[in-house]
This record gives structure tokens, C-alpha cells and sequence, in this order.
């Protein structure tokens, strides 16, 4: 995997830019379904098979979802991720006039909710869509607003957004459904069979074992994992919306760092404010292995498996150099 993005400062405010993206949309939904977006396409997976030959047209709010989607669907789906940049934060993207029109044109639309995107949500309630189909990943999963919204790096919620495009897919084709059984087979046992390997060894071997974080997107990975979180909850939530950390909290980590109640310290390389590297020098000095994570995929081009599982296998390294096992 390429070296990750340069580092960004904490958040701001999430500035939506809604006038513009409603007034694209009035001025191109009666010719929305005949344009396609300016962002990078998924392209979709080579697949064979029978049907309808219909290509249901998809749009997912960040590519992460926006892969997975893409390989379920193979060939009888297009999908146009919104959010294609590692160097863009979904957080306080502003839609542009080429995100309505991609909006407009959907079938079937994939957001994460959960105040991650209120961008999306906007620029869907803009346009409701006539038949349109709308995942909301926090909704099928349970997690309301004001919850972790990170919801691609838990492992038990990502198979459960598989089980549900595909049931979608089946719902809006229903004569290609044999087809989206099998891409969804073969993406459950064979694609994600790295992914799926390294996470259940990973929880074998290392369940319990004490780390430190950057910010909330380690935590429901860290859940799945069976690991133990130790960092504050506090710093990590305000280290993920871009507020400030309390005096109290950073203490509280530097003498986990400093103690060793840490096994090893894991941060988003997107998102690497001065505290946090701060607490990766401090890591790095005391001896505690330091793994990466990203918030998008990275690079831009790398699958959802791809991406995950090489970020694994460095959490694997780190927690095998720290514990000796």
C-alpha cells in the first residue's frame, strides 16, 4: 500500500453547500438518468451469468461502501462512489453540481448515516427519487446519531451491509437474483477470506490485549478484534469531530505511553493532528509498535479487501513485535 495521505488538521465545522447542489438538481432532473458523474467510477466486477441484463444504477456516499457494492453487483451494477479522494473528509465534504446529478440518477443509494454524511442525506432529501431504494448503514446496524459512526471497521456490521445490498439487489432484479447469490458467495468464502482469516486469528491469539488509539474509527475494529481499548473515550470522540482534547485526557495517555499499559498505539494517518504526534513519537520512543489505519480507502484504487487486510496484517505485526507470541 502507498504511504498515507499527508496530514490533516483537526475537523471543522461541516459546511454543507445545499443551495447549490438543490438548485443542480432542479436544473437536471428531467435528464439526470442519460448523465454520469465526474467522480471516479467503481468499476464493477467481471461476472457471468444470465438475467435480465438490466445495470441498476448505484451511488455510495464513500468508497468503501461503494467497493463492497461494487463486487456484489459484478456486472448487472454500476456504482459511482461520491467520496473518492483519501484526501477528502467525508465529515465536511460540500456536494458539488455533479454530486446532484449522480444523486438524481440513482436506483439505489448507499450512506453511512449516523452524522457521518448529513451531506448525502441532504442532497437525497433534495431529490427523493421515484422507486429509488436508500441504504443507511447506521440504520440497518442499529446506531443512532451520536454513536461511533465508523461503522466499515466493524467486522460483524460490514457483513451485515453484504447480506443487505444483496437482498436489495435481488429486490430491484429480481430476475438476476441467482446471480447476486453467487456474487455474494463467492465474495463472502473467496474475497474477504484474507480479510475473515486474519481477524479471526488476530482475536485467537491476542484477545484482551491492552492498546492505545488516535481517535474513535479504531474502536469498533478494535472491538472485533477482541482487543481492549484503553484510551479515553473522550480523547477519541474528540479527536475524530475535530475538537480539542482535554488537558486531563492527554495526561491520562501519555502515562499509559510512558507506563507501558499499552501494548501498541494505533492512529489514523489521516487525521494526524500535533497531539497525536505527539503520542506516536512518545509510542515510538518507549518501545510500543505504532500501526496505521486510514479513514477512506488508500490508496484511492485499492479494493475494500485490499485495503483492509494490509492494515491488519500491520496491526498482526505490531501486536506479534509487542507481545513476542
Amino acid at each position: 500500500m502507498s504511504t498515507a495521505p499527508a496530514s490533516r488538521s483537526a475537523r471543522p465545522v461541516a459546511r454543507i453547500a445545499l443551495v447549490t447542489a438543490t438548485a443542480a438538481l432542479t436544473a437536471v432532473t428531467a435528464t439526470a438518468c442519460s448523465t454520469s458523474s465526474s467522480h471516479t467510477t467503481d468499476t464493477a466486477a467481471t461476472g457471468s451469468g444470465h438475467g435480465s441484463g438490466n445495470t441498476i444504477q448505484v451511488v455510495a456516499a464513500e468508497n468503501f461502501w461503494g467497493s463492497i457494492a461494487s463486487q456484489l453487483g459484478g456486472s448487472h451494477v454500476k456504482v459511482n462512489s461520491i467520496i473518492t479522494n483519501p484526501d477528502t473528509d467525508p465529515h465536511d465534504y460540500e456536494p458539488t453540481a455533479a454530486d446532484a446529478r449522480t444523486v438524481a440518477s440513482a436506483q439505489y443509494t448507499i450512506v453511512n448515516g449516523i452524522g457521518y454524511d448529513a451531506w448525502a442525506d441532504k442532497l437525497l432529501a433534495a431529490n427523493p427519487g421515484s422507486g429509488r431504494t436508500q441504504l443507511k448503514v447506521g440504520d440497518l446496524v442499529g446506531i443512532k446519531p451520536g454513536g461511533n459512526p465508523h461503522r466499515w471497521y466493524s467486522p460483524d456490521n460490514v457483513h451485515q451491509v453484504i447480506e443487505k445490498i444483496t437482498a436489495d439487489y435481488k429486490k430491484i432484479d429480481p430476475a438476476d437474483a441467482a446471480y447476486f447469490d453467487q456474487q455474494k458467495k463467492t465474495f463472502e468464502t473467496k474475497t474477504l477470506a484474507g480479510y475473515n482469516k486474519l481477524i479471526a486469528g488476530i482475536k485467537a491469539k491476542y484477545a484482551g490485549t491492552p492498546i492505545g488509539a488516535s481517535e474513535s474509527i479504531v474502536t469498533p475494529l478494535s472491538d472485533g478484534l477482541g482487543l481492549k481499548m484503553l484510551t479515553p473515550e473522550t480523547f477519541l470522540d474528540a479527536m475524530s469531530e475535530g475538537s480539542d482534547p482535554t488537558a486531563k485526557d492527554k495526561a491520562t495517555i501519555d502515562q499509559q505511553i510512558k507506563n507501558k499499559k499499552i501494548k501498541i498505539y494505533v492512529y489514523n494517518s489521516q487525521n494526524s493532528t500535533p497531539d497525536v504526534q505527539a503520542q506516536v513519537k512518545e509510542a515510538k520512543a518507549q518501545g510500543i509498535p505504532v500501526a496505521t489505519v486510514t479513514e477512506t480507502l488508500s490508496p484511492a484504487g485499492a479494493s475494500f479487501q485490499q485495503w483492509q487486510t494490509t492494515q491488519l496484517q500491520g496491526i498482526e505485526q505490531a501486536l506479534a513485535k509487542a507481545t513476542g507470541k
